[in-house]
């Protein structure tokens, strides 16, 4: 049956509004964080009724203003996102990982559900056995999901967009064995996939395997930035994991499946979807606040010589580098995420990580 879904702690209880999680189908409205001063238009949906009333009354002063004032005002709360990247070969022969930055893809999504004013997506895949099954989940999943993304009006977003990436996975899985099978030899290439889907101020992060999202948000409290960690892994090591290979026939011999295959779930692995490795993705939510200050995305490669927290400092420590020097065209934000970017892959490179290491950071602009 479906996962359930694994909600983020909230983001404290004066924020939320409530103590305790909040609830997957009753969100309160987008007001973000603030005390809604403006900003609960931005869930426009839920107020439909009100909108339409607040039109009849304020006919006499003309419809256009209106619907103006309501456009920026939605879109005054929501965050802007930037994506950069940088990428090391490392020790390995063949650069066998894919990313996708897409900062903005509103307009391919369309026609949209009334209350969504923005969507963006990043990527990363940390192919193994070759590099075409990273390389076609970064070409499709993403075209995918566009296809399948909610058109016009919905009974919940929510729902909606965490049914649209189930399907995307399977399809772009399916597509991909389809034409692995089809090879003469079959190709055996597989890969990862961690996406970041951002509507409006809301993440979806869907993960397959054992690269991973992090979130640095700033604690008031402590002052201090923290690594929230936005994605589970998959390792066959875990007992849930453990337990579905076996049950499916295969099994786990240090710590790898058939004691071959380091993730229990993946795109691609034709041969050991029958050992129970699946492409059905793990599903977070997570509600973007004042306090967050960028998304991380990157593969093992990086984790194996780097913990959240490490890369996380490293990333804020070139984020106030005075020095870094401002080319041609680019703003000092652009060329300080991509000097992180950069410094970070060659440092776990330095540290002596033998694999491919790709590493995606997501500027959140408020």
């Amino acid at each position: 049956g479906p996962l359930l879904f694994d909600d983020l702690p909230p983001v404290s209880s004066a924020d939320s509004g409530a103590a305790g999680p909040l609830l997957f189908d009753d969100l309160p409205p987008a007001s973000s964080g603030d005390s809604g001063k403006g900003l609960q238009v931005s869930a426009v949906g839920n107020h439909g009724k009100g909108e339409k009333r607040k039109v009849s009354e304020e006919e006499e002063n003309g419809h256009e203003e209106l619907v103006e004032k309501k456009v920026c005002k939605a879109s005054g709360g929501i965050f802007g996102l930037k994506g950069y990247m940088a990428e090391r070969k490392g020790e390995r022969e063949e650069m066998q990982d894919a990313h996708v930055i897409l900062n903005d893809i509103t307009e391919e999504c369309r026609p949209l559900p009334p209350q969504i004013t923005r969507v963006s997506y990043f990527a990363v895949f940390d192919g193994h056995g070759g590099v075409r099954a990273s390389k076609f989940a970064a070409q499709n999943l993403h075209q995918n999901l566009i296809r399948k993304f909610p058109k016009g009006e919905v009974v919940s977003v929510e729902k909606t967009v965490k049914r649209c990436l189930l399907d995307s996975f399977k399809h772009t899985d399916e597509e991909f064995l389809r034409q692995a099978s089809s090879q003469k030899p079959a190709w055996k290439d597989g890969s990862t996939a961690t996406c970041v889907l951002a509507v409006d101020n809301i993440l979806y992060i869907a993960n397959l395997g054992d690269s991973r999202a992090i979130l640095c948000r700033y604690n008031k409290e402590s002052q201090k930035h923290t690594a929230l960690s936005l994605s589970k892994e998959h390792n066959p090591t875990q007992y849930e994991e453990r337990m579905r290979i076996q049950k499916a026939g295969g099994n786990v011999r240090d710590g790898r499946v058939l004691g071959v295959l380091e993730v229990s779930r993946s795109i691609g692995d034709g041969q050991y979807k029958r050992s129970g490795v699946i492409s059905v993705p793990d599903i977070k939510r997570c509600q973007l606040t004042h306090n967050d200050r960028f998304i991380m995305l990157a593969c093992d490669g990086l984790f194996k010589v780097f913990s959240p927290e490490e890369a996380v400092n490293f990333i804020l420590s070139c984020l106030e580098d005075k020095n870094i020097q401002t080319r041609e065209g680019k703003s000092a934000a652009d060329a300080r995420y991509e000097a992180a970017c950069n410094r970070l892959a060659s440092k776990a490179v330095q540290r002596g990580s033998a694999d491919n290491v790709t590493v995606v950071v997501v500027q959140i602009e408020h």
